[in-house]
């Protein structure tokens, strides 16, 4: 066995270790698709262990999440943070090794995945920020930001819709610099996916725009280098299905029995034999791997090194072009930005009006401000004026999704994941059904996405029931992590949209009216702590009428009368952010 392969059997026995002394995980993927999984990494994927948050890295995502263990194996022998106990500590309670890829938990972990689909949605996002800065700051043979995004799916990944949705935009756009591998191995947890998934994979992605390969053998090297090597010269996302049988190599081979358990410990003797692999400890690491992928670790940092001599020129000849970019990667918000303007709002609109102009008050002195909307720009007025559209020019701040709402999010998370820029997403309020998932993924990640959610309530009209969005909102402000925001005038919009730009480790929601609402006199430039006093009708205060939104003007007009006609004093409180309240302390 040569040491290549070597290393790639310790990686599957790696894998196999942790699962067999957690007693929990799957086995499945690492067996069957560490030889492709260590061809990208081992000869493709630009990386630097010692420096592993330096932007023009390439990123790999691994969307099918519960393949895990293979991932954690590899950072592992690349020395991306991880050591041996960690691997020992696999799907422990506060292990830096979850059940399925916590972001940054572990270096070298881009995304969090697990909900088959969401890593292929957000590695379109990373790709499309990658295409934005390279258009926005790369000069001639100076390519500041020139990288790939990889990810890698299995058949489950392919069932779920938003793979779809995320496949046809990127598809739509060209993005020459995603690749993904598929793990093509017809099994699922229910079994054999015939009858369930009988589709022309790469015939439907070829529909959708992208370029298409085909790996025989899994286990065939220099055919998936090759792969590889063809898709990075595409003009277009380029998708290899890489055929794999599934616990290769073990009792369970191509069985759905090797998916979710473990191998079991009467078996191992056998899945050594399979492999050639002589070592009857776990956890072992033969010392001629040790050496190879030392070796290869040191030579991974040219990478980094050949960057900064490009940085180093760039930021003598383009100065003021390198300080935009480290604001955008440092998300560095102008001092003058909260001026009295930013909250001043002369006619009484809907709040979705004054967040239209506060997005475009924020895109003058932010640029690195980008975003769109699920098809309702018009609607959600979310249209930077004066900005060209992404989709027609890499420079383009405006972003038109299409109707994707699901991968919509999951492509900001991406994005934002990326870093560079600070992306927001838009759709009605009742449509958050729709993106849900991903919502959630932005919380857990503590990504500053902007969530704008227009046609609020019972006030979006005639539309119907259908676009009444009545139990959102308690969802929404269920969700940890998440800061939600419904405000009742222009200016709660812009101290909402202040309090989100200032918020860099989490997502902010807005939830914004159809219908008009009056400027109030007495509303706040701070929103920090959910909720104030509004105003006080009478001095001994008998009665607290809380409000939010829409509803902040006709409960100050009841207190008044009840204090009027009933003489008690009555205090109206705006609780634009529950959450942001229920986080002070009980003196507040």
């Amino acid at each position: 066995m040569d040491l290549k392969n070597k290393t790639i059997q310790t990686a599957r026995m790696l894998s196999v270790d942790m699962i067999e002394k957690a007693q929990s995980g799957h086995p499945g993927l690492p067996l069957g698709f560490a030889p492709a999984l260590f061809t990208l990494y081992d000869e493709f994927l630009k990386q630097d262990p010692k420096n592993p948050e330096w932007i023009n890295r390439d990123r790999f995502v691994l969307s099918a999440g519960h393949g895990s263990a293979l991932l954690y194996s590899l950072l592992y022998l690349f020395d991306n943070g991880l050591d041996l106990e960690d691997l020992k500590d696999f799907r422990q309670l506060g292990s830096r090794t979850e059940g399925h890829p916590e972001y940054w938990n572990s270096p070298g972990v881009e995304a969090t995945t697990g909900p088959l689909g969401q890593g292929f949605a957000m590695s379109v996002g990373m790709a499309m920020a990658e295409r934005h800065l390279a258009a926005k700051y790369n000069q001639e043979n100076l390519p500041l930001i020139d990288h790939h995004t990889y990810v890698m799916v299995g058949d489950g990944c392919l069932q779920e819709g938003i793979t779809i949705e995320a496949a046809s935009l990127a598809g739509s756009l060209g993005l020459e610099k995603l690749i993904c591998l598929y793990d093509s191995n017809n099994i699922t947890i229910e079994g054999d996916t015939k009858g369930v998934f009988n589709d022309d994979t790469r015939k439907k992605f070829e529909a959708l725009g992208w370029d298409t390969f085909f790996v025989e053998d899994g286990n065939d090297l220099e055919e998936i280098e090759t792969a590889i090597e063809k898709a990075k010269e595409s003009d277009k996302p380029a998708f290899i299905e890489i055929k794999t049988k599934i616990g290769f190599g073990s009792v369970k081979e191509g069985s759905a029995d090797s998916h979710g358990a473990p191998i079991g410990e009467e078996n191992i003797p056998g899945l050594r034999e399979n492999l050639g692999w002589e070592y009857e400890d776990a956890f072992t690491v033969p010392e001629d791997v040790k050496e190879r992928m030392a070796e290869k670790v040191e030579s991974l940092g040219k990478f980094y090194d050949e960057w900064t001599e490009i940085e180093k020129e760039y930021k003598e000849k383009y100065p003021e072009e390198y300080k935009s970019l480290q604001k955008a990667l440092n998300k560095e918000i102008p001092e003058d930005l909260f001026d009295e303007d930013f909250f001043t709002f002369e006619e009484t609109k809907a709040s979705r009006v004054y967040s239209g102009e506060i997005l475009n008050k924020i895109a003058e002195k932010v640029d690195f401000l980008m975003g769109g909307s699920a098809d309702l720009a018009p609607s959600n007025m979310t249209h930077l004026e004066g900005e060209e559209t992404f989709n027609e020019n890499p420079l383009g701040r405006n972003i038109q999704f299409g109707i994707r709402e699901h991968a919509m999010a999951a492509i900001t998370n991406g994005m934002s994941l990326h870093g560079g820029v600070l992306p927001y997403n838009a759709t009605f309020f009742v449509f958050l059904d729709y993106l849900k998932p991903a919502l959630r993924l932005s919380s857990m990640m503590n990504q500053q996405v902007f969530y704008v959610f227009t046609h609020d309530s019972i006030g979006v009209g005639e539309d119907g029931p259908t676009h009444q969005p009545i139990e959102q909102l308690a969802m929404l402000r269920s969700v940890p992590g998440m800061t939600t925001f419904r405000p009742a005038d222009g200016r709660e919009t812009a101290a909402a949209y202040k309090f989100a730009l200032e918020n860099k480790d989490g997502p902010t929601a807005f939830i914004l009216s159809r219908q008009g609402l009056p400027n109030l006199e007495e509303t706040s430039k701070d929103l920090s702590k959910g909720a104030y006093i509004l105003k006080d009708f009478g001095e001994e205060i008998e009665l607290i009428l809380i409000a939010t939104g829409s509803e902040v003007k006709m409960t100050l007009e009841a207190a008044e009368k009840i204090h009027e006609e009933r003489e008690i004093g009555v205090r109206v409180v705006s609780m634009p952010s529950m959450e942001l309240f229920l986080a002070q302390d009980k003196s507040y």
